[in-house]
């Protein structure tokens, strides 16, 4: 089974060959406000992308066109094109009533701010 995940490293074949998609790279952070997901999505326009929070699970979609024109033949292409889909199970409950995101220089900051009942809470001693 290891030897799966390394096939794409030692033959020529790329992920997008091999899963039939792409999968831009993603971080979640977590502070006592919030979690934050940032992810890489270089060469998006915002219209094509969306983004879905249901039963504690965030979604992100969309799709990355060719940018060649004319009916340009490539000789190479290593930049991941199509579309791509990627969830992650969120570590606590947050109020999606509150999510915002926002999209600049080809980087997508996604802010869930916390359920209150998933903040801590602060017990003075009396």
């Amino acid at each position: 089974l290891n030897s799966l995940f390394d096939l794409p490293l030692r033959t020529n074949m790329n992920r997008q060959d091999l899963f039939g998609g792409w999968s831009p790279a993603l971080d979640l952070y977590q502070n006592s406000d919030n979690v934050v997901a940032v992810l890489e999505l270089p060469g998006m326009k915002k219209e094509n992308i969306e983004i879905s929070l249901h039963d504690g699970t965030l979604t992100i979609s969309g799709e990355r066109k060719s940018s060649s024109s004319n009916g340009e033949k490539a000789e190479r292409t290593e930049r991941y094109v199509g579309s791509f889909r990627r969830s992650v199970s969120l570590p606590v409950p947050v109020d999606a009533n509150k999510v915002s995101a926002t999209y600049r220089d080809g980087i997508l900051t996604i802010t869930l701010p916390k359920a209150e009942e998933a903040k801590p809470k602060r017990i003075d001693v009396a």
